[in-house]
């Protein structure tokens, strides 16, 4: 590991330095950009690592609030479960349609500024949902604090990729990643319990005080850029841009197997909270609350989808994820409060492991515009999010858990389809590269 740096910027560290060194330290930081920038050991990368966490918790946590809480929402304002479960759907359907767009205003205006409006905004929303009057002033709410929360994934990654050396990226977003699951774990556990004392607003609230303990700390902490550039992207560029993406293929089957993926993770997480609450299980709403610690189980399987590709190949990773989430999917079939929680165990740990392969790829494919790249897989993502929520919903009203497993299993068969197509496409072109060296 490199000597312990104190974090301090170019200018601080010239300022404290002796007059002799100073032109030498300014020309190797000329010379190499990558010695101004952040890196472990020092205050300012742990205030930047601290900062991006209490980012992360909020984000998730605010993002997926209302799911542990759906059966008590719709209880109480005499919904049934599809309509209900639009209270986290127009949440991820708003982060999908802002990622976009605001990835290209935090090229403008820089990553710092976005990150801060975007966290200040939704915090003040989260203090007004608890008082919603009715579900359709709920879902609004919800729907306007999805597209503010676009603007920590629209601008979180570009930040650490300016600010943090390229040897302790994967790191400094591992961290922030990690914020993401603790705080859709921890969101979902305090509002259960909560709930279960003081009923579905007071969760609510509890979820919104959290909110405003991580955008404080997050502001507090979090170092100024030094190393932003601002530009702009007009509508036409950033058109040409997307574009560009979406007329490669492999980039396409990347995104839609993103999509697919959530659309499976969001169906069962949203209609688990039924299903645990009914008959034969008729478990409380705090212990239901409780089983989103297997959150903790995708921390480990999203961590080990690096190894898992070195072993087997991308499509093999993929191959891998599809069949643990497709045997979850069906093992919590079962009338057996063990046999789903292992089948969720499962479909976690699948899911976690397909999506960090697709998105890794995503960065891997991209030789341009990066950023934009990665938006459009975020937008995907979330649009999976929201239609697997709804129709799992949907489903589970119409024919029961039966009908929610199915949908997933459907997703599941397009992706392996998807993969499949990929195998078979590469196969072919390796073997027609084989002739023409033959020839």
């Amino acid at each position: 590991m490199p000597p312990a740096d104190t974090g301090a910027s170019v200018t601080d560290r010239a300022a404290a330095s002796p007059p002799s060194s100073t032109g030498s330290s300014a020309s190797a930081a000329a010379t190499d950009p990558e010695s101004a920038k952040l890196r472990p050991g020092g205050p300012g990368y742990r205030r930047m690592s601290f900062a991006l966490f209490a980012a992360g918790v909020a984000t998730f946590a605010l993002l997926y609030s209302t799911q542990a809480l759906l059966p008590a929402i719709s209880t109480d304002l005499a919904v049934s479960p599809d309509q209900a479960s639009w209270t986290v759907s127009a949440a991820t359907f708003g982060l999908a349609l802002g990622v976009i767009p605001l990835s290209a205003v935090s090229e403008r205006f820089g990553r710092r500024t976005l990150m801060t409006v975007s966290l200040t905004v939704a915090t003040l929303i989260a203090m007004l949902v608890p008082f919603a009057p009715s579900l359709g002033v709920l879902i609004a709410l919800r729907g306007i604090q999805g597209v503010a929360l676009a603007g920590l994934p629209a601008s979180a990654m570009a930040f650490l990729a300016e600010e943090v050396r390229a040897k302790a990226l994967v790191a400094a977003i591992g961290l922030f990643v990690a914020g993401n699951s603790i705080g859709g774990m921890s969101g979902r556990i305090v509002t259960g319990w909560v709930a279960q004392a003081w009923g579905w607003r007071a969760a609510l609230g509890a979820v919104g005080v959290l909110a405003v303990v991580c955008t404080v700390t997050f502001r507090l902490l979090v170092p100024k850029a030094r190393h932003f550039v601002s530009r702009s992207v007009g509508p036409r560029a950033l058109a040409r841009t997307l574009g560009g993406h979406l007329a490669d293929p492999l980039l396409r089957r990347l995104y839609a197997i993103g999509g697919l993926f959530m659309t499976v993770f969001g169906a069962v997480y949203t209609v688990i909270g039924y299903r645990l609450v009914a008959d034969p299980f008729n478990l409380p709403q705090g212990i239901i609350g409780s089983i989103f610690v297997v959150y903790l189980v995708g921390t480990v399987s999203s961590a080990a989808a690096g190894k898992l590709v070195a072993r087997t190949g991308r499509r093999g990773a993929l191959y891998l994820a599809v069949g643990t989430t497709s045997t979850g999917l069906l093992l919590s079939l079962a009338d057996s409060v063990y046999a789903v929680l292992a089948g969720l165990i499962l479909i976690t740990a699948g899911f976690f492991a397909g999506h960090a392969v697709a998105s890794s790829s995503v960065s891997r494919t991209a030789k341009t515009a990066r950023a934009q790249a990665s938006a459009l897989y975020q937008c995907a993502y979330y649009t999976g999010s929201s239609l697997g929520g709804a129709l799992g919903a949907a489903a589970f009203y119409a024919v029961g858990w039966e009908g929610t497993v199915l949908l997933g299993l459907i997703a599941m068969v397009a992706a392996a389809s998807i993969t499949l197509y990929a195998t078979r496409k590469a196969v072919a072109e390796r073997r027609l590269l084989h002739l023409e060296k033959a020839a």
